[in-house]
């Protein structure tokens, strides 16, 4: 028989497999009923659970949405960072990875975007998303203004490297709001490929609509 350790664990890893099932079904409620409508009801119905256990995890509709939104900052969060960590210290190379790190298959999902843009919307959920992404979010900032300086001092570039980062940053968020919202809407390769051209307008030298023109030039 399993020791009393052992059964702690199982019931711990139960928790948390219980409560990330409840989360996801809650993204995927949220993209389909928008804030206001998305109920513990609906999510429980979602995720094929009680209502009785969404209540024990989750007391209330808004510690549920702040949990998601909690989720959802970790997750964008590790995947950008793991995306810098696993490309070379290139400035270029650095910037083609953060850019393509909005776009993984992962991540860049309707039903995600969907919910991220329901956060940014409501005017209900500002607080929370402030509590779960306001450090996050400047931290990410930092980055790329960091990144896009080093861009500009090696490719002489006249732009401000605060603006260019910020214009970046709009594409990202204008492509992913565009992707759901247009009648016909696109891939996330033809999303990435619009950002890749907002690149290119400040560092032709680097980048086309296709990402980097060389590497072996950026390394050069």
């Amino acid at each position: 028989m399993p020791d009393g350790s052992e059964s702690k664990r199982r019931r711990k890893g139960s928790r948390e497999e219980r409560r990330t099932q409840l989360i996801e079904a809650t993204i995927e409620v949220l993209s389909q009923n928008g804030y206001a409508r998305t109920t513990q009801t609906e999510v429980a119905k979602k995720a094929g659970l009680s209502h009785g256990l969404v209540s024990f995890h989750f007391a209330t509709k808004e510690k549920l949405l702040a949990a998601t939104l909690a989720f959802l900052a970790e997750e964008y969060r590790q995947n950008w960072v793991g995306a810098l960590e696993a490309a070379p210290p290139e400035a270029a190379l650095q910037l083609d990875a953060l850019l393509r790190a909005d776009f993984n298959p992962q991540i860049c999902t309707q039903a995600r975007l969907y919910a991220w843009c329901t956060f940014w919307g409501e005017a209900q959920s500002r607080p929370i998303y402030q509590q779960s992404c306001g450090s996050n979010d400047q931290e990410y900032i930092e980055v790329m203004e960091g990144i896009c300086a080093r861009l500009c001092v090696e490719q002489g570039s006249p732009f401000d490297p605060v603006l260019v980062a910020r214009m970046l940053r709009v594409a990202v968020e204008g492509v992913w709001l565009d992707m759901i919202t247009m009648t016909n809407p696109y891939s996330a390769e033809e999303g990435l490929r619009s950002v890749h051209t907002c690149a290119s307008a400040f560092f032709p030298a680097l980048f086309c609509e296709h990402g980097l023109i060389s590497e072996q030039a950026v390394k050069a």
